[in-house]
């Protein structure tokens, strides 16, 4: 019996790369579930055909691929992000792996590497382009302790704390975003910034971590 097709979504904002790209992982077997544009319809497709794998570039539209990538993964539990990118920025490998994306490939990598990036993303494996995976591994030992060798608190900003408290006290959304004359988007990115930041899962364990921590009362 054959085993199931690795299903794919392709992100860029240059459609001929895209549909390139599209092309390329359908002849090798691969079923392409649906391409996008920009961030925005990235999640917004995502949501609907739950990939195996997103294909992410970084640059695009008001919500960048870093965006979109953590959107993505924190809601999509199953999906993973493998990010496609002109760049080899340090900064934006270490946004992006940050963000929730599995691995990280530049656009010069051949096809036979994309390939094989994509696969093993799907098979569960962390893949870089060559020099970047030690980047990455020395930035999170670097994160992972204090300068006494101690494990390092999450840090949350202000506002972070300010909406989980919120959160914690029940409160959705948009009365969080009401009670803050700030926006809906601008609530939910804290949420899922948030989530990273404390590895949970969804807004009950976050109301759990908030009320264990007696953020739900009032300083």
């Amino acid at each position: 019996m054959n085993a199931p097709k690795v299903t794919v979504m392709v992100v860029d904002d240059h459609p001929i790369w895209r549909d390139g790209v599209a092309r390329d992982l359908a002849e090798r077997g691969f079923e392409v579930l649906a391409t996008a544009g920009d961030g925005d319809a990235a999640v917004r497709i995502a949501r609907a055909v739950r990939p195996d794998v997103v294909l992410m570039d970084l640059n695009m539209g008001e919500t960048s691929g870093v965006q979109a990538a953590g959107l993505i993964t924190a809601e999509l539990r199953e999906t993973k992000v493998l990010v496609l990118s002109a760049s080899g920025e340090h900064d934006d490998v270490l946004e992006a792996v940050k963000a929730g994306a599995s691995g990280y490939l530049v656009k010069s990598a051949s096809v036979e590497e994309l390939i094989d990036a994509v696969r093993r993303t799907a098979a569960g494996d962390a893949v870089f382009t060559p020099g970047l995976a030690g980047l990455v591994l020395g930035e999170y030992r670097r994160m992972a302790t204090t300068p006494d060798g101690g494990p390092a608190a999450p840090q949350l900003t202000e506002r972070e704390t300010e909406v989980l408290r919120l959160v914690a006290k029940g409160m959705t959304a948009r009365q969080i975003a009401t009670r803050l004359v700030i926006s809906h988007r601008t609530v939910e990115n804290h949420v899922q910034s948030t989530l990273r930041k404390l590895q949970l899962h969804n807004r009950v364990e976050l109301a759990r971590y908030a009320i264990e921590h007696g953020l739900d009362v009032e300083e």
